[in-house]
């Protein structure tokens, strides 16, 4: 059962964590090419199609920590230290997935295509310096997730202080 656990876990960690983290971090540069050309409609779209990407995948990865929990009780690591930063991290960056980068794709969203619909990008009444300067912090923060993930990547495969030996 460990065996089918584990494997699962990393599935869907792959399916859904890898495309969420690869289009939260073309976000931002889509932002940018929305604002440099504001009449192409396309690039408005790329934006908001990264934005449902984050959005569907970021609601598959919930399964990865449940995952994760069933097949850490089935091999007794519960309480590894290893473990137990990676569930911190993993919380840190679902928190920082969700209370942040999401809401502030959607608000870059909604300023470059006022009431969402597929206006081209600068069009109607979004400040080109305001939004260039969310879209920054936002880059930040979406570094900041990133890392998060790749941290707790390695400690899966590390796994420093384990004594199970595999």
């Amino acid at each position: 059962m460990t065996t089918f656990l584990l494997s699962v876990h990393v599935l869907v960690a792959i399916i859904a964590i890898g495309p969420v983290t690869v289009a939260a971090s073309m976000y931002a540069p889509a932002v940018r090419a929305a604002l440099r050309d504001p009449g192409d409609v396309r690039t408005a779209g790329v934006v908001g199609t990264l934005h449902r990407i984050c959005n569907v995948y970021a609601a598959i990865g919930i399964t990865v920590p449940i995952f994760g929990f069933a097949t850490a009780a089935s091999m007794d690591v519960l309480g590894d230290p290893w473990l137990v930063t990676s569930i911190i991290l993993t919380g840190l960056a679902a928190v920082l997935l969700a209370a942040v980068v999401l809401p502030w794709q959607r608000q870059l969203l909604e300023e470059i295509t006022p009431g969402g619909a597929t206006v081209p990008a600068g069009a109607g009444h979004a400040n080109p310096a305001a939004v260039a300067a969310r879209t920054k912090r936002l880059a930040m923060t979406t570094g900041m997730f990133s890392l998060l993930w790749a941290v707790v990547t390695v400690l899966m495969i590390a796994r420093p202080g384990s004594t199970t030996g595999a």
